[in-house]
């Protein structure tokens, strides 16, 4: 079943959602705290009628989006990065392009929501 964005909770697994790329950060460089090796992360904000959302990617998913693009996650997740709303690919999740045009809402950002115990505070 789709999603929205402005629906998606902390910790939430198995989403499916249509969006479109709204702007793909730099990528840069992070090491592994495990196994000390170094990867590529770029945060890319995508979006659909509902709301925006940060999605992370890792190494070669980075190139595999591009801006003004729309695409379909399946088996997607989310998790909290400084208590922050991320959307996530991850290891089981699949990312393919669609042809399907998409009116963004730029006014709800839902990362820039504090999340802290799977609860929202609002200002």
């Amino acid at each position: 079943m789709e999603r929205n964005i402005d629906g998606l909770k902390p910790r939430e697994k198995n989403i499916d959602l249509v969006f479109k790329v709204v702007n793909k950060g730099e990528a840069r460089e992070v090491t592994s705290k495990l196994s000390g090796s170094t990867h590529k992360v770029s945060d890319v904000l995508v979006g659909d009628s509902t709301g925006t959302v940060i999605l992370t990617l890792w190494d070669d998913a980075i190139d595999s989006v591009e801006e003004g693009k729309t695409y379909k996650l399946e088996n997607g997740y989310t998790s909290l990065f400084k208590s922050s709303l991320r959307l996530n690919v991850g290891r089981y999740g699949k990312l393919e392009a669609v042809d399907q045009d998409i009116e963004v809402n730029q006014s709800n950002n839902v990362s820039e929501k504090e999340f802290s115990f799977g609860f929202s505070r609002r200002y």
